[in-house]
């Protein structure tokens, strides 16, 4: 399981590299930057199923890549087997949990049922 943990980090860590440069240069950068940002703006963008699955792929990435981050931190420094236990059931479950919310808000939005701004 370590290896497997580890190597998913450099995975992981790479891809998080490439999915977030994207979005700060398209978001932040391109195109008159933040200004133009707005509800209007990720309503025409969320239309798209790419920038939908490429924001879920940062999500999923950013939250398992954090917790497992979190999982060997607690490792490495947490002595007591009974708090070590509970602080990964802990992350775990907030993972869990925002990755639940994030998929929800990803996959149900529907940018038909706004008016469009």
């Amino acid at each position: 399981f370590e290896l497997w943990s580890w190597l998913f980090m450099r995975v992981s860590g790479v891809a998080l590299l490439a999915l977030a440069v994207g979005h700060v240069i398209i978001m932040h950068v391109l195109d008159g930057g933040v200004s133009r940002v707005d509800f209007g703006f990720v309503q025409a963008r969320w239309a798209s199923p790419f920038w939908r699955t490429w924001d879920w792929a940062l999500l999923v990435l950013a939250l398992v890549h954090g917790i497992n981050g979190l999982r060997v931190m607690v490792q490495d420094y947490v002595r007591w087997p009974g708090a070590r236990f509970a602080l990964n059931v802990l992350f775990a479950l907030t993972g869990f949990g925002l990755f639940v919310l994030g998929t929800v808000i990803v996959f149900t939005f529907d940018p038909d049922a706004w008016p469009r701004s």
